[in-house]
């Protein structure tokens, strides 16, 4: 009660009393809270009950007053007087003992204060960062602490500053063995005005290469990269890694957002000791685990993949209603929501530390958790670690970490594979076995599990499933040299013994009227040749390889033209569009535009097309015989590797006219056959044309459900929804969005 009565009084005398000039006041509240230590027995009191806080307040209100008051960049008494007599240092001491109590959180609130309200650097001063280095020590020292909330905005104040000034993180930077300073003659004799010039208390103006200077005087005595020792503390980060674990869920977003700051800072010292020297790579890939082991062992893969994206820290959530939705939704937000955060921090991070934090996520996560997972033999552990792992790669955007999970997946072979080698990457083989698995889910599912991959700005990806077999071009006919010289081009640059599949009699002129793509109208939709392109170089006119596929599939297997708005030409936009969009992700790849010259490629290796390919056209020739789901994934990935712009991609898939070494097989080679079969099979099927048509419109939703054909002759109800022309079509066009959702709404029926 008498204290009380003596603060008002205090106030009163104040209020009353003739202003003073700013150092003098400075200096009177200073010796306020000092006297307070002298005069007053009683250390039980809190601190709110004394005057203390409100003398420091003064003090941060007259500092921010004098810095107004005064050019940018000097320094005033009143901030000399504070750096001088060490008054951040005293306060220090005294926020750590907490005597009175509660006098920590007010030292933090006047450190965090004067950090964010003071304009000009305060960190270079070795009053100012070495008390701050101290402070920073006690924050997140108990759990769930009274002064958690000032904790975590005093460390974000610091983290900010450093954000600004990145050279200033080496202040921060505490060497563990504490060896003495060993200086250098350059660095003793700039020491008087780098390191203990700001003792002084003298103005910013008077010495203005000071921060510059304390910074790199601090750098050469205090940071590994000087003194070739390892051994430092990163106590900045060892404080909030501490305050991720608090149960207030603010704490934790907030101490998130300090370590997104400090690990973007370019600084090699700070990075190395980042990785090195803390928890951070611990915490990412514990807490990532611990996420994912709270998944249920089994989920719907439609769930999985339509949850809604939660950015970290902003997964506000109802238990109820989650689980009212599925069961597990909330952990999969939790998990989803913990990995973007991952992915952004590394992200962010700068080059080498992101590069570790990448690797350790792979090694502690991925390799640990992930592939048992993976390699088990449940159908239905399989089938949902597979959709996860598709969402995973949906949802990365760092570069670093999808390099490491790329690696995970596909190895870091970069030599052509061999059957001998298919095997060798076991992770690898079991993946790409899983596109043609007894179960079409987990087929179904793997194949999607690719294509996003194909759509990733990885070339190591496009390198591994398909280009690596491919280098050599050895899948073309070898013929010597001589006799390649002598052949004379024929027309649209066709070699001389080349196949007109036009006239072959699969391929007659009684095309329906809207089949035939003429050239112009191709080119006209697809992106310009240059100017000095020439036809000269062997390569097939665009729009006779465009009719080659139109005209693969026969006039009675086809329904496209009796429904209006669902012809090729619907898809050539969409493709356009995709073709572009791939285009400028490879365009940073050292892609040549034309093909590798023969006379430099080693025709005489023996061609294997890939163990991804071999899957991939072994479904393909199964396409009569498969699903309806299973086919759209098959030709989705196919189209996503024909929108490739690589040269021999573009020859070994897309051009029929090439010669083919014996005992190879190309995509348009698997679809003959495939046409072929279909032709003997739809003769044997009454009224084939309107059962066709029929089907078409129920998948587009045009027809109602009623009665259902009873099909013979081994031809699967897939034969009908798929004999259209739209499955080699879709190799060129690629939008596959209107089959799938029907297909998806049926199936979800």
């Amino acid at each position: 009660m008498f204290s009380k009565f003596t603060s008002i009084l205090q106030h009163a005398v104040e209020a009353l009393a003739p202003s003073l000039p700013l150092q003098e006041d400075f200096v009177y509240h200073w010796k306020g809270i000092t006297h307070y230590y002298i005069e007053t027995s009683d250390d039980k009191a809190p601190v709110t009950d004394t005057n203390i806080p409100s003398h420091l307040e003064q003090m941060l209100d007259i500092l921010t007053q004098e810095e107004a008051e005064r050019e940018s960049g000097e320094t005033g008494p009143c901030m000399e007087y504070l750096l001088h007599h060490k008054i951040l240092e005293t306060l220090y001491t005294l926020g750590k003992a907490d005597c009175p109590p509660g006098m920590k959180q007010q030292v933090l609130t006047f450190y965090t204060k004067l950090l964010a309200h003071i304009r000009q650097p305060l960190l270079p001063h070795i009053n100012v960062h070495r008390p701050v280095q101290k402070l920073i020590r006690l924050c997140g020292e108990v759990l769930a602490a009274p002064t958690e909330n000032e904790e975590i905005q005093f460390l974000c104040i610091v983290c900010a500053k450093l954000k600004q000034d990145p050279y200033l993180v080496n202040f921060f930077l505490e060497n563990k063995s504490k060896r003495p300073e060993v200086k250098s003659p350059a660095a003793a004799e700039g020491g008087k005005d780098s390191v203990l010039a700001p003792d002084t208390g003298q103005s910013q103006a008077d010495h203005p290469g000071e921060p510059q200077a304390a910074a790199a005087a601090a750098a050469a005595t205090s940071s590994p990269a000087a003194n070739n020792n390892n051994t430092n503390n990163y106590n900045l980060v060892t404080s909030l890694l501490n305050l991720t674990k608090s149960p207030d869920g603010r704490i934790v977003v907030k101490a998130c957002e300090g370590l997104m700051l400090l690990v973007s800072l370019p600084e090699p010292a700070a990075a190395k000791c980042l990785t090195e020297n803390t928890e951070l790579c611990e915490l990412l890939t514990d807490r990532l685990v611990s996420f994912y082991k709270a998944l249920p062992p089994s989920m719907d893969p439609l769930d999985i993949e339509t949850v809604e994206s939660v950015n970290w820290g902003l997964d506000v959530y109802n238990l109820k209603e989650d689980a009212a939705v599925f069961t597990g939704k909330r952990a999969l937000i939790s998990f989803l929501s913990w990995l973007d955060y991952c992915d952004q921090l590394i992200k962010e991070a700068q080059k080498s530390a992101a590069a570790v934090m990448a690797k350790a996520v792979r090694e502690r996560f991925f390799v640990s958790v992930m592939e048992p997972q993976l390699m088990q033999t449940s159908e239905v552990g399989i089938l949902t670690s597979t959709a996860l792992l598709n969402r995973i790669i949906r949802q990365v955007t760092s570069e670093a970490l999808l390099q490491e999970i790329v690696y995970f997946l596909l190895g870091e072979d970069k030599e052509a594979e061999t059957l001998a080698t298919v095997a060798q990457n076991p992770l690898r083989h079991r993946l790409i076995e899983h596109c043609d698995h007894l179960s079409d889910e987990i087929s179904i599912m793997t194949l999607r599990l690719f294509e996003q991959l194909i759509q990733k700005p990885d070339q190591h990806i496009l390198h591994s499933l398909v280009l690596r077999g491919l280098e050599e071009r050895n899948y073309l006919e070898n013929k010597p040299q001589e006799e390649r010289e002598e052949r004379e081009p024929l027309e649209n640059g066709q070699p001389h013994d080349a196949v007109d599949l036009e006239e072959d009699p699969l391929f007659g002129d009684d095309l329906s009227p809207d089949s035939r793509l003429s050239g112009s109208d191709w080119l006209g939709s697809s992106p310009q040749h240059s100017p000095d392109h020439s036809k000269s170089d062997g390569k097939t006119e665009v729009h006779k390889i465009v009719n080659s596929f139109l005209c693969l599939v026969p006039d009675e297997a086809k329904s496209s033209y009796h429904v209006e708005g669902t012809g090729y030409d619907t898809y050539l936009r969409d493709a356009h569009r995709q073709f572009r969009d791939f285009c400028g992700v490879c365009q940073r790849w050292d892609w040549r535009g034309s093909p590798k010259p023969l006379e430099k490629c080693n025709l005489d290796m023996p061609f294997f097309e890939g163990h991804f390919l071999k899957v991939l056209f072994d479904r393909m020739g199964r396409i009569l015989d498969q699903p309806y789901d299973v086919n759209l994934q098959v030709t989705a990935v196919l189209s996503k590797l024909s929108l490739l712009p690589h040269p021999h991609l573009h020859e070994y898939l897309l051009d029929p006219y090439i010669s083919l070494a014996p005992g190879c097989r190309s995509l348009f080679s698997v679809i003959v056959r495939v046409v072929g079969d279909l032709m003997l099979r739809i003769h044997r099927i009454p009224d084939f044309t309107p059962k066709l048509l029929l089907v078409r419109k129920r998948l587009l939703g045009l027809e109602p459900e009623g009665v259902t054909y009873v099909l013979t002759d081994g031809i699967s109800r897939s034969f009908f929804e798929v004999t259209s022309e739209t499955p080699p079509l879709s190799l060129f066009l690629s939008s596959q969005r209107g089959p799938q959702y029907a297909a998806r709404r049926c199936h979800r029926a």
